[in-house]
């Protein structure tokens, strides 16, 4: 019985198992043409703001799973609503840093 270095089991770049790692979820090259965009709104929601990321090229289950990823950082809530993400409060700043990590091109959208 071969014994396996823990290691080889463990994901270099994110440190959890290879067999619950997300790094593969993750961008590795976005194309150099998207640009994803961050903003801020508070139409319908009396008076209550959100940060809108739009423009990602991903799929509904990459939104879904970026977008839990985004919310656990921030401590937050927040959907996906018509292939964008929404999240509770105003959290442009961290949110951008966040994108940018991942290899995302960003831009500020409004005011």
């Amino acid at each position: 019985m071969a014994q396996h270095n823990w290691r080889d089991l463990i994901c270099p770049k994110c440190h959890q198992l290879k067999s619950t790692c997300t790094c593969s979820a993750e961008p590795s090259a976005t194309s150099k043409s998207t640009v994803v965009r961050v903003g801020r709104e508070t139409k319908g929601r009396r008076g209550k703001g959100v940060t809108t990321i739009s423009d990602l090229p991903l799929d509904a289950s990459g939104l879904a799973e970026l977008a839990a990823r985004l919310k656990q950082r921030l401590g937050t809530g927040g959907a996906v609503k018509d292939g964008r993400i929404e999240i509770q409060g105003d959290h442009r700043d961290r949110i951008i840093l966040e994108l940018e990590g991942l290899g995302y091109r960003v831009k500020r959208a409004g005011g």
